[in-house]
């Protein structure tokens, strides 16, 4: 994972330098997340997490409300990611939505993974059933880093 995979160019734009592996990968993530999301799936608890979790009446509310257009907001972001994983240049816009999907994903594998903030807790032998999902979640978290270095560039 050497090198930059997302600058900032100097036209306000920003350059995607990702190997045909890294793109098919990021291709491949969204469809995954959305049939999840169409699920009850514990390990989606992160994505949608609870705005009142002393009062139940008030959660009933906030979701029946709220729920549908988070929802369309993330799957939004991941067709983004879809649309865009074979182009070299994106909008400053499109970056975000990138950033946005990525966040989903990293939640998603986070939570499933119950990754702790603990380093020494994460720690996996190459031969653990769960290694390569680890392994994807690392990448997802570099990507991450290297978009929001990108975007924050313009600060």
């Amino acid at each position: 994972m050497l090198g930059r995979r997302i600058q900032r160019d100097r036209k306000g734009g920003y350059r995607l330098r990702l190997p045909n592996e890294e793109r098919e990968l990021l291709r491949s993530l969204p469809d995954q997340l959305r049939d999840v999301m169409r699920t009850d799936d514990p390990g989606l608890r992160r994505l949608f997490p609870p705005a009142y979790a002393e009062n139940d009446e008030a959660e009933d509310e906030y979701r029946r409300l709220m729920r549908t257009e988070l929802l369309e907001g993330k799957l939004a972001a991941l067709r983004v990611v879809e649309e865009t994983a074979d182009s070299d240049h994106l909008t400053q816009e499109q970056l975000e939505a990138w950033l946005g999907a990525i966040e989903s994903l990293r939640l998603y594998l986070g939570t499933v993974l119950d990754v702790s903030e603990d380093p020494t807790a994460n720690y996996l032998t190459r031969d653990d059933p769960d290694a390569p999902a680890m392994a994807l979640y690392g990448y997802l978290s570099w990507l991450q880093e290297q978009a929001i270095e990108a975007l924050s560039g313009e600060l």
